[in-house]
């Protein structure tokens, strides 16, 4: 074994594909790109995401404390890494990278119709922003778009490279104690 630096240790455990942030405030949506995240719990289904001051919709997110996680296709890959790389406050990023909004029926906040899913979600808690930019977000609705043709996602290695996911290997079976989250 070689030593690796403690500070880069994202890179090695970030289990989670790169997100899109959605959220609507005065009157404007916006999209961020994240990449770190985390299931907290599974019922009811809280989501830990990163997101910090220095993100334009960290404002956004404690006024309305609503957001849809959007789940995009290693297609849009460039397009993700894009809209991460300008901000908000200056960018329509909608229009700027022409994607799509669709109503949420829970949430404000548009889902992207170009992505593989969008969770809309409510913040839960934030006990933890002030500290350590944390917020629990709790999902309240959620949708996949199945006929996609690319349903692969893409992980952040933290280094500006990227897995895509390949391969599925299917264990339910051994799963004998976890059988309720098998579908």
């Amino acid at each position: 074994m070689r030593e690796f630096p403690v500070s880069k240790v994202c890179r090695l455990i970030e289990p989670g594909p790169v997100l899109l942030v959605t959220t609507f405030h005065k009157g404007r949506a916006n999209i961020m790109t994240i990449g770190f995240h985390m299931m907290v719990q599974h019922d009811p289904p809280f989501i830990g995401c990163i997101i910090g001051p220095w993100d334009y919709s960290y404002n956004a997110l404690r006024a309305t404390r609503e957001c849809v996680l959007a789940v995009p296709g290693v297609d849009l890959a460039q397009k993700v890494v894009d809209i991460g790389n300008c901000s908000g406050d200056e960018v329509d990023k909608f229009e700027a990278f022409r994607l799509t909004q669709i109503p949420g029926k829970q949430v404000k906040a548009p889902l992207v119709k170009e992505c593989l899913a969008n969770i809309e979600c409510r913040v839960k808690d934030v006990s933890l922003a002030n500290k350590y930019s944390l917020f629990i977000l709790e999902a309240v609705g959620a949708s996949i778009n199945p006929d996609r043709k690319e349903q692969r996602t893409f992980h952040h290695r933290g280094d500006g490279t990227f897995t895509v996911d390949g391969r599925t290997i299917d264990l339910k079976e051994r799963m004998v104690r976890w059988k309720a989250f098998q579908d």
